[in-house]
C-alpha cells in the first residue's frame, strides 16, 4: 500500500487537546469538527492540508486524553498517515482501529521538514523523502494491520470478515 503527500511537521508532545481542542467536543458533525483539527498549534492546517498528506512529528505524538476523535479528525482531514519518533500507545491503537496508518521512525521524523514530499510503502515500511532524496525504514505493517487499514478501520474489517464467513 503506497501513500504519497506533503509533510506537516510538528515537534514533541502533540497532545489530543491540540489535535482537537476539548472546547469543540460537543460538535457531532465530523466535517465541522475536522475544521478545528490542529488549530491550537497550526491555525492554517485545515486550509493547507490536502488529501494524501502526512503529519510528521517527533516524540510522544497523541499524548493526553484517549479521545478517539483525535485520530478520526486527522484521517477525515485527508491525512494519509502519521510518522513520528514515538506515539502515545492509546493514540496508536485508536489510529489503527479507525484505519489511520501510523509509523514510528525517528530518522524520518527528524530529517523531514514542513512541506517535504513523502512517499510511504506500508508493506515494507519504506519512507522516502522525495524532496531530500533520502530513504528511511519503519517496521513494515503486518498483514492484518494492512487489511484493517484497507477496509477503513477495525469495524469495517470485522464486518467484512463476518460477511466472508456466511454461507
Amino acid at each position: 500500500m503506497r501513500l504519497k503527500g506533503k509533510a506537516h511537521k510538528y515537534g514533541p508532545d502533540v497532545n489530543t487537546d491540540v489535535i482537537i481542542p476539548a472546547r469543540y467536543l460537543n460538535v457531532s458533525d465530523l466535517d465541522e469538527l475536522t475544521k478545528r483539527c490542529m488549530e491550537d498549534i497550526d491555525r492554517e492546517f485545515a486550509s493547507r492540508v490536502r488529501t494524501g498528506d502526512f503529519i510528521v512529528a517527533t516524540t510522544n505524538f497523541g499524548c493526553g486524553s484517549s479521545r478517539e476523535q483525535a485520530p478520526l479528525v486527522i484521517k477525515h482531514s485527508g491525512i494519509s498517515g502519521v510518522i513520528a519518533s514515538s506515539f502515545a500507545r492509546i493514540f496508536f491503537r485508536n489510529a489503527i482501529n479507525i484505519g489511520l496508518p501510523v509509523l514510528e521512525c525517528t530518522e524520518a521524523a527528524e530529517a523531514t521538514e514542513m512541506g517535504d514530499e513523502l512517499e510511504v510503502e506500508l508493506t515494507t515500511g519504506e519512507i522516502i523523502n522525495l524532496t531530500k532524496s533520502k530513504k528511511f525504514y519503519a517496521k513494515p505493517y503486518p498483514a492484518f494491520m494492512l487489511e484493517i487499514t484497507k477496509e477503513g478501520g477495525l469495524i469495517e474489517y470485522t464486518k467484512e470478515r463476518l460477511r466472508a464467513k456466511k454461507p
